[in-house]
Protein backbone atom coordinates (compact mmCIF):
# COMPACT_ATOMS: atom_id res chain seq x y z
CA UNK A 1 0.00 0.00 0.00
CA UNK A 2 1.15 3.52 -0.67
CA UNK A 3 1.48 5.59 2.48
CA UNK A 4 1.24 9.30 3.03
CA UNK A 5 3.87 11.36 4.77
CA UNK A 6 2.97 12.73 8.20
CA UNK A 7 4.72 15.86 9.46
CA UNK A 8 7.89 15.47 11.53
CA UNK A 9 6.17 16.52 14.76
CA UNK A 10 3.66 13.69 14.31
CA UNK A 11 6.33 11.12 13.43
CA UNK A 12 8.33 12.04 16.54
CA UNK A 13 5.48 10.83 18.76
CA UNK A 14 4.90 7.52 16.97
CA UNK A 15 6.81 4.44 18.18
CA UNK A 16 8.93 6.66 20.46
CA UNK A 17 10.13 3.85 22.75
CA UNK A 18 11.09 1.68 19.79
CA UNK A 19 12.94 4.56 18.09
CA UNK A 20 14.96 5.19 21.24
CA UNK A 21 15.90 1.52 21.47
CA UNK A 22 16.88 1.43 17.79
CA UNK A 23 19.01 4.56 18.23
CA UNK A 24 20.78 3.11 21.26
CA UNK A 25 21.46 -0.13 19.37
CA UNK A 26 22.89 1.88 16.47
CA UNK A 27 25.62 3.33 18.69
CA UNK A 28 27.60 0.10 18.16
CA UNK A 29 27.84 1.02 14.44
CA UNK A 30 29.45 4.42 15.10
CA UNK A 31 33.23 4.47 14.53
CA UNK A 32 35.58 5.63 17.28
CA UNK A 33 36.50 8.60 15.10
CA UNK A 34 35.91 9.82 11.59
CA UNK A 35 32.92 10.97 9.56
CA UNK A 36 29.36 9.72 9.65
CA UNK A 37 26.17 10.86 7.94
CA UNK A 38 22.83 11.19 9.70
CA UNK A 39 19.96 11.29 7.22
CA UNK A 40 16.84 13.32 8.01
CA UNK A 41 14.34 11.23 9.97
CA UNK A 42 12.78 10.85 13.38
CA UNK A 43 14.79 7.73 14.28
CA UNK A 44 18.09 9.18 13.05
CA UNK A 45 17.29 12.29 15.12
CA UNK A 46 17.08 10.01 18.15
CA UNK A 47 20.53 8.66 17.27
CA UNK A 48 21.86 12.24 17.22
CA UNK A 49 20.61 12.67 20.80
CA UNK A 50 22.51 9.54 21.88
CA UNK A 51 25.83 10.13 20.08
CA UNK A 52 28.65 9.34 22.51
CA UNK A 53 30.32 12.42 23.98
CA UNK A 54 33.72 10.67 24.12
CA UNK A 55 34.15 10.38 20.33
CA UNK A 56 35.52 13.01 17.97
CA UNK A 57 33.23 12.82 14.96
CA UNK A 58 32.44 14.77 11.85
CA UNK A 59 28.70 14.53 11.30
CA UNK A 60 27.19 15.31 7.91
CA UNK A 61 23.43 15.90 7.88
CA UNK A 62 20.66 17.34 5.77
CA UNK A 63 18.39 17.68 8.81
CA UNK A 64 17.76 20.98 10.58
CA UNK A 65 16.53 19.01 13.61
CA UNK A 66 19.73 16.97 13.86
CA UNK A 67 21.89 20.04 13.26
CA UNK A 68 20.15 21.85 16.12
CA UNK A 69 20.63 18.87 18.43
CA UNK A 70 24.36 18.62 17.66
CA UNK A 71 25.20 22.32 17.33
CA UNK A 72 26.50 22.72 20.89
CA UNK A 73 28.41 19.45 21.13
CA UNK A 74 32.15 20.27 21.43
CA UNK A 75 33.29 16.83 20.13
CA UNK A 76 31.26 17.14 16.91
CA UNK A 77 32.34 18.88 13.73
CA UNK A 78 28.99 19.53 12.13
CA UNK A 79 28.68 19.71 8.34
CA UNK A 80 25.22 20.83 7.25
CA UNK A 81 24.26 19.93 3.70
CA UNK A 82 22.58 22.90 2.02
CA UNK A 83 19.53 23.04 -0.19
CA UNK A 84 15.82 23.78 -0.24
CA UNK A 85 14.16 23.22 3.13
CA UNK A 86 11.16 20.88 3.10
CA UNK A 87 8.86 22.17 5.83
CA UNK A 88 7.16 18.82 6.37
CA UNK A 89 10.39 17.01 7.29
CA UNK A 90 12.85 19.86 7.99
CA UNK A 91 15.20 18.19 5.50
CA UNK A 92 17.42 20.02 3.03
CA UNK A 93 17.03 18.70 -0.52
CA UNK A 94 17.56 19.43 -4.22
CA UNK A 95 20.67 20.23 -6.25
CA UNK A 96 22.71 22.03 -3.56
CA UNK A 97 22.39 19.01 -1.28
CA UNK A 98 23.21 16.60 -4.09
CA UNK A 99 26.33 18.57 -5.07
CA UNK A 100 27.63 18.57 -1.50
CA UNK A 101 27.06 14.84 -1.16
CA UNK A 102 28.83 14.10 -4.47
CA UNK A 103 32.00 15.55 -2.93
CA UNK A 104 31.62 13.83 0.46
CA UNK A 105 32.84 10.49 1.82
CA UNK A 106 31.83 9.06 5.21
CA UNK A 107 32.50 5.80 7.01
CA UNK A 108 28.86 5.13 7.87
CA UNK A 109 25.58 6.60 6.64
CA UNK A 110 22.65 6.16 8.99
CA UNK A 111 19.56 6.23 6.77
CA UNK A 112 15.88 6.60 7.57
CA UNK A 113 12.99 5.45 5.38
CA UNK A 114 9.24 5.83 5.19
CA UNK A 115 8.82 2.31 3.88
CA UNK A 116 10.64 -0.84 2.88
CA UNK A 117 9.56 -4.04 1.23
CA UNK A 118 11.07 -7.00 -0.55
CA UNK A 119 9.39 -5.97 -3.79
CA UNK A 120 10.20 -2.24 -3.83
CA UNK A 121 13.21 -1.77 -1.55
CA UNK A 122 13.39 1.52 0.37
CA UNK A 123 10.87 4.22 -0.47
CA UNK A 124 9.76 7.69 0.54
CA UNK A 125 6.88 9.92 -0.61
CA UNK A 126 9.03 12.78 -1.96
CA UNK A 127 11.31 12.51 -5.01
CA UNK A 128 13.68 15.26 -3.79
CA UNK A 129 14.23 13.45 -0.49
CA UNK A 130 14.67 10.17 -2.38
CA UNK A 131 17.51 11.67 -4.43
CA UNK A 132 19.28 12.96 -1.30
CA UNK A 133 18.88 9.61 0.46
CA UNK A 134 20.32 7.82 -2.57
CA UNK A 135 23.27 10.25 -2.70
CA UNK A 136 23.81 9.72 1.05
CA UNK A 137 24.06 5.96 0.54
CA UNK A 138 26.44 6.47 -2.38
CA UNK A 139 28.89 8.57 -0.32
CA UNK A 140 29.28 6.00 2.46
CA UNK A 141 31.54 3.03 2.97
CA UNK A 142 28.73 1.31 4.93
CA UNK A 143 25.01 2.00 5.21
CA UNK A 144 22.90 1.35 8.30
CA UNK A 145 19.13 1.55 8.01
CA UNK A 146 17.24 2.64 11.14
CA UNK A 147 13.51 1.92 10.91
CA UNK A 148 10.84 0.61 13.25
CA UNK A 149 8.74 -2.39 12.22
CA UNK A 150 5.77 -0.26 11.09
CA UNK A 151 7.78 0.81 8.02
CA UNK A 152 8.10 -2.79 6.81
CA UNK A 153 5.63 -3.66 4.06
CA UNK A 154 4.85 -0.02 3.24
CA UNK A 155 5.64 1.26 -0.23
CA UNK A 156 5.80 4.96 -1.07
CA UNK A 157 6.04 6.90 -4.30
CA UNK A 158 9.82 7.20 -4.77
CA UNK A 159 12.33 4.37 -4.45
CA UNK A 160 15.81 5.37 -3.33
CA UNK A 161 17.58 2.07 -2.61
CA UNK A 162 17.43 -1.67 -2.95
CA UNK A 163 17.70 -3.84 0.15
CA UNK A 164 21.07 -5.02 -1.18
CA UNK A 165 22.36 -1.41 -0.79
CA UNK A 166 21.97 -1.73 2.99
CA UNK A 167 24.70 -3.33 5.08
CA UNK A 168 22.87 -3.38 8.42
CA UNK A 169 19.20 -2.99 9.30
CA UNK A 170 18.39 -2.10 12.90
CA UNK A 171 14.73 -2.41 13.86
CA UNK A 172 12.62 -3.32 16.88
CA UNK A 173 11.29 -6.68 17.98
CA UNK A 174 7.83 -5.98 16.55
CA UNK A 175 8.95 -7.24 13.15
CA UNK A 176 7.62 -10.63 12.08
CA UNK A 177 10.44 -13.21 12.30
CA UNK A 178 9.67 -14.65 8.84
CA UNK A 179 9.69 -11.18 7.27
CA UNK A 180 12.98 -10.39 9.06
CA UNK A 181 14.51 -13.57 7.61
CA UNK A 182 13.31 -12.68 4.11
CA UNK A 183 14.69 -9.14 4.41
CA UNK A 184 18.05 -10.44 5.62
CA UNK A 185 18.15 -12.80 2.65
CA UNK A 186 17.72 -9.82 0.32
CA UNK A 187 20.80 -7.95 1.48
CA UNK A 188 21.14 -6.47 4.96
Amino acid sequence: RLGFEPALATRNTLMATEKDRIAKAAITEIPEEGAILLDAGSTTARLAEHLPADRELTVVTNSITIATTLSTRPNITLMLVGGRLRGRTLALVDSWALQALRDTFVEVAFIATNGLSLERGLTTPDTAEAMVKQASINCARRTVLLADHTKVGNDHFARFAELSDIDTFITDDGIDKHVARDLAGAGP
